[in-house]
């Protein structure tokens, strides 16, 4: 079997209808496997999968376990060749998907590939390519200088090399998912596809830009100025330097922690103002 696809969902069942729908057109030339894993929704999607997509294989946890768990709990099934891990706040481009296997199948080095996330209205999402979050590009970023950061010097409509890609759609090469290892689940959500990513690389295997086009509603589920979000957000920030850069430990343990608080101070502001009707 050429691919397998995992999709993790909770509470975005809308979203979910609309992934499917363009992942099944995608599907029709290629073949593969559907997997969707549901971290407990409170919403019915478990009701619409299994009614309107018998053909897709699905997992039902009965606590949300996270981004990381949830995906290693089906690609654990998996027998593609390759392995797509997506969003389903995403819908994919006709001949996305075979434009990219057709480039990693005559790159055998690649072990992994993202594509061009355009938003809701059509712009492009800067972090379909970004680079390692050193503690050096880090400083910058939060600095606002972001250009090393997104590798602002890459081609939007050529094929790239870069450093990380987006879990929101990460091609990976069964081959090389067999040789770093699944997701790292000490990372609940946000993180754990800058680690796989960096362990590619440091596995010799090469992560790529793509110029096919996916849509991503981005963070449907989780609003960006909820303080549950930063959080959880930079958490995984510090573990990632943790693990990949211990020993430089008392360079990013302050600033971190201080980008937490100042992002909390931020989100509480906007929760009161959002109460206050200001």
């Amino acid at each position: 079997m050429k691919l397998s696809v995992v999709i993790v969902n909770y509470n975005v069942r809308d979203y979910l209808r609309q992934c499917l729908d363009s992942i099944r057109r995608s599907l029709e030339e290629i073949g593969g496997e559907v997997f969707v894993v549901d971290n407990a929704s409170q919403d019915d999607s478990v009701e619409m999968v299994r009614r309107d997509y018998p053909w897709v294989r699905l997992i039902t946890n009965t606590e949300n376990l996270g981004f990381s768990k949830a995906n290693n709990i089906a690609i654990r099934q998996t027998v593609g060749e390759y392995v797509l891990l997506l969003n389903p706040d995403t819908v994919v481009g006709d001949g996305t998907l075979q434009g990219v296997i057709n480039f990693m199948d005559s790159h055998p080095k690649a072990g992994g590939a993202g594509v061009r996330m355009r938003l809701g209205d059509g712009t492009v999402a800067p972090e379909s390519r970004r680079a390692l979050p050193t503690p050096w590009v880090s400083c910058l970023k939060m600095l606002g200088l972001t250009r090393r950061y997104y590798m602002s010097d890459l081609s939007w409509d050529e094929p790239g090399r870069i450093e990380v890609i987006s879990g929101a759609f990460c091609m990976l090469r069964r081959q090389a998912l067999d040789e770093v290892g699944l997701l790292d689940e000490d990372f609940f959500m946000y993180g754990e596809d800058i680690d796989l990513s960096y362990r590619l690389l440091k596995g010799k295997w090469e992560n790529w830009y793509l110029p096919y086009d996916i849509i991503h509603y981005k963070g449907k589920s989780t609003q960006k100025s909820d303080f549950r979000y930063v959080h959880i957000f930079y958490q995984a920030m510090l573990i990632f330097f943790r693990k990949h850069y211990g020993h430089l430990s008392i360079f990013y343990t302050v600033p971190v922690k201080m980008a937490i608080y100042f992002r909390a101070a931020i989100a509480l502001t906007d929760i009161l103002r959002k109460k206050l009707h200001l």
